[in-house]
C-alpha cells in the first residue's frame, strides 16, 4: 500500500514540477493580453500655462489652466476584422486628445487609431492606422509598455511629429508605494502639421499653408511605468508649440501657441495607481506565485514519495516466540 501511494505522489510531483515552467514561459505569454473592448480615459492639466488668443491679434497670453482629455476606446469590430488576416490577437484603440482652454472652449481636437498586438504591444500595420486622419506606420510602442517591461530604452511613437524616437530608461523609483521604471523622451523642435479641426471657424490647414506660417513643437515626455503590467501610473509633459513665419503673424517671427507643464489630475492618479496595483497582483500570480508554489509543492511531494518508498523497503521486525513451559 505504501509503495502504491509513493508512486502516486511521485507522479503528482512530476506533474507540478513540469507545470511550474509551463505556466511561466508558455501559458503566461499567451494568456496575458489587453482586452479588445477596453475603454479608458485620462484628464491632464497644465496650470499657469501660455495659450494663444486667436481673437485678440493672435497674442500669447497667460491662462489659469488648460485641460487635456484623452480617451482610448477598444474597437472590437475593427480588431476582429484585422485578426482574420493578421493571424494574431489584435487590439484597435480609437483615441481622442481633446484640449480645452479655461473658458471651456475647444483649443484642439486630434483623433487617432492605434492598432497593436494584444500580447506584446507591438504595432500591427493595417488599414486605418492613423493620426488626425493621416495614415501612419508606427514603430515601437505608444500609451503602454509591454508586460514585464525591461530596464532599457524603447522606441516610442510621437503623434504630433508622426515619427518614433527613443524613450530612455532613467532608473527605478517608487511612486505612491509602487516600484516603477522612469522613462524620459525629448522631442526637439520639429515642424508638425496643423490639426484638421481648428478652434476658429473658417481657418483650415489649407488656408494656413497659403500664408506661409508653419507650426513647430517640442516636448519632454516623462512616464513612470509599473514594470510587471507595463502600465504607466503617472505621466507628465513639458510641452511647447509655436507658429513661425508667414503673413499670418503680422511681421512677427514666432508666436507661442501653447506652453505648459502637463500633468495628470490627482483623482486620475489615484484611480490609475489602484488599478495598476490590482492588475499587478494578477501578473504576479502567473509569473511568480503559482510557478514557485507549484515547484515547491512538487519538491515536497517528491520528498514524501521517497520517504514512503524507503519505509516500504525497510525489513519488518521478526517476532520471537517464547517457548511454552514444560509440565511434569
Amino acid at each position: 500500500m505504501r509503495r502504491k501511494t509513493s508512486l502516486v505522489l511521485l507522479a503528482l510531483a512530476v506533474f507540478f514540477a513540469a507545470l511550474s515552467p509551463l505556466l511561466r514561459w508558455y501559458a503566461f505569454p499567451r494568456l496575458a493580453k489587453i482586452p479588445a473592448n477596453q475603454y479608458q480615459d485620462m484628464v491632464l492639466e497644465a496650470k499657469d500655462a501660455t495659450l494663444i488668443d486667436y481673437n485678440d491679434g493672435m497674442k500669447a497670453k497667460k491662462v489659469s489652466k488648460v485641460t487635456i482629455v484623452q480617451t482610448l476606446k477598444g474597437n472590437v469590430e475593427a480588431s476582429e476584422k484585422i485578426e482574420k488576416t493578421a493571424g494574431k490577437d489584435v487590439v484597435v484603440w480609437d483615441g481622442l486628445s481633446y484640449v480645452v482652454g479655461p473658458d471651456g472652449k475647444m483649443v484642439s481636437r486630434i483623433p487617432e487609431r492605434y492598432i497593436f498586438d494584444a500580447h506584446t504591444q507591438d504595432p500591427v500595420h493595417a488599414t486605418g492606422e492613423s493620426v488626425d486622419g493621416d495614415p501612419v506606420k508606427r514603430v515601437g510602442i505608444e500609451f503602454k509598455w509591454p508586460f514585464l517591461t525591461d530596464k532599457r530604452d524603447y522606441q516610442y511613437f510621437d503623434a504630433q511629429a508622426r515619427t518614433s524616437a527613443p524613450i530612455h530608461y532613467k532608473g527605478t523609483q517608487t511612486f505612491r508605494g509602487v516600484d516603477v521604471y522612469y522613462f524620459e523622451q525629448t522631442i526637439p523642435w520639429t515642424k508638425v502639421p496643423f490639426p484638421k479641426t481648428m478652434p476658429v471657424q473658417g481657418i483650415t490647414p489649407a488656408s494656413l499653408a497659403r500664408t506661409g506660417t508653419t507650426r513647430w513643437y517640442t516636448t519632454v515626455r516623462k512616464f513612470w511605468v509599473e514594470p510587471l503590467t507595463g502600465a504607466p501610473v503617472y505621466g507628465e509633459e513639458l510641452h511647447k508649440e509655436e507658429l513661425r513665419g508667414g503673413t499670418l503673424l503680422g511681421g512677427r517671427d514666432k508666436v507661442t501657441v501653447f506652453a505648459g507643464d502637463v500633468k495628470m489630475r490627482e483623482d486620475y492618479i489615484r484611480h490609475t495607481v489602484d488599478l495598476v496595483k490590482s492588475n499587478r497582483t494578477l501578473v504576479l500570480l502567473m509569473t511568480s506565485y503559482l510557478p514557485w508554489g507549484f515547484l515547491i509543492l512538487g519538491l515536497l511531494l517528491l520528498a514524501l514519495s521517497l520517504w514512503l518508498e524507503a519505509r516500504s523497503r525497510r525489513p519488518a521486525a521478526t517476532k520471537v516466540e517464547q517457548p511454552e513451559p514444560v509440565t511434569a
